[in-house]
């Protein structure tokens, strides 16, 4: 015969463990002395105490938004890139699937509803679960939001260190406060405003944060949309996002899944059908990779990493940089920029057409602003962001400068050469001195010594001379020899003659083409930290035939003056940033000034057009041209040593800066004898790579963008014999070669900038 234990035996036995449990517990003595026990009816010393150190404990919890997703979109909406510490973008309850928000109480808190934020039969259930050796959780959904807040408080604050886990780093002060704050928020907060608090912020893996995130990354849908199985499989993960992860652990996975569902229906949350059809659904993920930052930009990397440093350079965004860095990454903003994604589209599809994966790392690059607005519609070059094989890599953004004005970073190369799309800032001095662009003028002249008697009301010194009389210089050069005759300035112009340019600068005051180059924005796009805006000095003769590297951006936008009848509008990349709630934050706007007089303006814009007409800019193909296609004007540019080629450009809706060239180290490799998609160059000029990316990415964009006709010059500057449109000797000679005198030092004769082209 078998005896029977004692029943009475058993009970004590039971509740000596849970006595013993309790000895060493502080936390439940606390709890019933705090939360069960009314504070008139305790007596004794230790209940008091318990009581004391309750209530001393905070009530209040900050309940800040969560860290969520910065968007950065298109001018359009679409999303150019997702930024983000924390993979969260937040829903309202209305938008989380029904059978998310049963599962979750199912699994995670069954009396969500019947509680105050702290269950105490689950407490005892936990109690008398671990005192037989079966360690069980009593967190309510209300305590773990509550945990979950303390944690994303801490992090937005920069202390990850602090951060406490469930059950990992808890002490028995941690739990109480824990508490306490959960009954204080229940006193504040519905239910329902609690419950999509939690499924936004708690932690499923991490490339996703909260419910919504959790959805995209797991099962490529929404929150709202989540099936019961997917449901229930997402709600288990949250007791352990590793051990329940069905990308590794499948199986836990799938029992955990199980185990949820099995919940809900002895809850009566589901039917015994659905409980079994969704038992039967296999496991399946299908996994949309979160994708964080500008280097994953759906398209526009480099724009993208260019707006990104704008916001993280903006004291509005922040004290210091990390302030400004938590505010983007952490703030959920979204931020509405000027890309116009088909304008971007057509411009990287030209320019990978122009070098592609060139196994030389040849450059290539398009950038368009809209002149009257500053607004900057694409920003494309030919490389990759991220290392890819096959591909050219590159994290600097060609077409910026590397500083901005305040000194701070700008992730660009720092521009290039700009040759001789210098050249209408003469012309543009020329007109404004009133002087017709029909006037003869001698560019035979090729020696400007050292005591040339240049016109120059500027402080600065005239700087730099050409005469092969003195030693390590060189007399000023052309392409072909048969331009060293008369000449009208518009002629010169068209057909980018050196001499030409010169012959016109030294009828005008210096001072005048430095007072318009700093007008239109032009400055030297590799700043230091003393000198974060450099000037471009064009009383140094060589920059009057482009020696100082300038940014493509910074080009575009001045040549954009011309087209807004001389008005400079400032590039801008942003056009709106709200936070989370809504507010407006601090963005760009249109800031748009009086450059260069209108008929000044319009006397450019003609003679360019007839660069394209008749002069190095027909030699482009597909021909672009104001007489069989749009009013367009442009214009070539290519430095000494062909490792800088350029067409800038513009109608009167969009202006547009294309280069090709050496993106490496002192951009000092020659443009020669080299072979680009297939095809060999002997010496590579602005008219043969750069010229066909700006007239095919023109002939597609510009109609979008208005091509009305530029405003007629007025008669006085147009005065004069009419221009000669054809040469006189061929159209295209063979480049020059560097002179073989040593190059002059910097402070010399220009740089050794005598040899840009002519027609190119």
């Amino acid at each position: 015969m078998v005896t029977r234990k004692n029943p009475i035996f058993d009970t004590a036995t039971t509740l000596g463990k849970i006595l013993g449990f309790l000895g060493v517990s502080a936390i439940c003595g606390v709890l019933v002395a705090g939360l069960l026990v009314p504070a008139a009816a305790v007596s004794g010393s230790a209940a008091s105490g318990s009581i004391e150190f309750f209530d001393t404990l905070p009530a209040e919890l900050k309940v800040d938004p969560p860290s969520q997703s910065t968007k950065i979109l298109a001018s359009d909406g679409s999303l150019i890139a997702n930024l983000y510490e924390e993979n969260r973008t937040k829903v309202s309850l209305d938008q989380i699937s029904p059978f998310m928000k049963e599962a979750v109480i199912a699994v995670e808190d069954s009396r969500f509803y019947e509680h105050g934020g702290v269950d105490t039969t689950g407490i005892l259930r936990a109690v008398v679960s671990t005192a037989r050796g079966n360690k069980q959780g009593a967190s309510t959904i209300t305590q773990q939001y509550v945990n979950n807040v303390l944690n994303a408080n801490l992090a937005a604050e920069g202390n990850e260190e602090q951060i406490k886990l469930n059950g990992v780093n808890k002490g028995v002060g941690d739990k109480l406060r824990e508490m306490k704050l959960a009954i204080a928020l229940e006193k504040e907060f519905t239910k329902e405003q609690i419950l999509e608090g939690y499924l936004n912020i708690v932690f499923f893996n991490r490339d996703a944060y909260g419910i919504e995130a959790a959805s995209r990354f797991f099962f490529s849908t929404t929150a709202k949309d989540l099936t019961l199985p997917q449901a229930a499989l997402l709600a288990g993960l949250v007791n352990s996002p590793s051990a329940f992860d069905p990308i590794t652990n499948p199986d836990n996975a799938k029992q955990r899944r199980d185990l949820v569902l099995s919940l809900m229906l002895d809850q009566g949350k589901i039917t015994q059908a659905d409980h079994d059809a969704a038992v039967a659904t296999p496991v399946e993920p299908k996994v949309t990779p979160a994708r964080q930052g500008c280097a994953y930009a759906t398209t526009a990397p480099y724009f993208c990493d260019y707006v990104l440093h704008l916001l993280l350079n903006n004291p509005a965004y922040g004290a210091d940089l990390e302030e400004r860095t938590n505010a983007v990454f952490r703030g959920g903003l979204t931020i509405t920029t000027t890309l116009d994604v088909n304008a971007q589209n057509v411009a990287q599809a030209e320019s990978d057409a122009a070098a592609g994966a060139n196994p030389d790392k040849w450059g290539a690059s398009i950038v368009s602003v809209q002149p009257n607005t500053g607004k900057i519609l694409n920003m494309a070059q030919n490389t990759s962001f991220l290392p890819a094989e096959g591909k050219f890599n590159q994290t600097q953004n060609f077409n910026v400068d590397k500083l901005d004005k305040e000194g701070n970073d700008l992730n660009g190369l720092g521009g290039f050469q700009p040759g001789s799309t210098m050249k209408p800032f003469t012309f543009a001095q020329w007109l404004d001195e009133g002087k017709s662009m029909n006037t003869n003028i001698n560019a035979s002249v090729r020696k400007y010594p050292q005591n040339f008697p240049w016109r120059n009301t500027c402080p600065d010194p005239t700087v730099g001379w050409y005469d092969a009389r003195v030693p390590g210089s060189f007399d000023l050069q052309n392409s072909d020899e048969g331009y060293y005759r008369n000449m009208t300035v518009l002629y010169g112009l068209m057909n980018s003659i050196n001499t030409a340019t010169f012959a016109s600068a030294a009828q005008v005051d210096l001072c005048g083409i430095q007072k318009i180059v700093d007008a239109v924005g032009i400055h030297g796009g590799l700043p230091t930290a003393e000198d974060p805006n450099p000037q471009v000095k064009m009383t140094t003769l060589a920059n009057l035939i482009g020696s100082t590297q300038t940014a493509p951006l910074t080009m575009a936008a001045a040549f954009a003056t011309f087209a807004n009848d001389g008005k400079y509008c400032e590039p801008i990349a942003i056009t709106s940033v709200t936070d989370q709630t809504g507010a407006q934050l601090p963005a760009q706007s249109s800031n748009c000034k009086d450059a260069v007089k209108p008929e000044v303006a319009r006397g450019v814009a003609y003679a360019m057009g007839e660069v394209l007409n008749g002069g190095s800019g027909s030699l482009i193909q597909p021909r672009l041209s104001t007489k069989t296609n749009f009013p367009v004007a442009a214009k070539t540019g290519t430095n000494d040593t062909n490792g800088s080629t350029w067409v800038v450009g513009y109608t009167t809706g969009v202006a547009t800066a294309a280069w090709f060239g050496d993106p490496l180290g002192d951009q000092k490799r020659l443009g020669r004898n080299l072979t680009v998609n297939g095809k060999f160059y002997k010496a590579v000029d602005g008219y043969m790579i750069a010229g066909p990316m700006f007239s095919k990415y023109m002939l597609q964009i510009a109609p979008a963008y208005g091509t009305n006709p530029f405003p007629a010059p007025p008669s006085n500057l147009l005065g004069g014999p009419p221009a000669r449109t054809t040469p006189s000797s061929p159209a295209k000679s063979a480049a020059p070669q560097p002179p073989s005198q040593p190059s002059p030092a910097p402070s010399g004769n220009g740089n050794g900038n005598g040899n840009n082209e002519e027609k190119d």
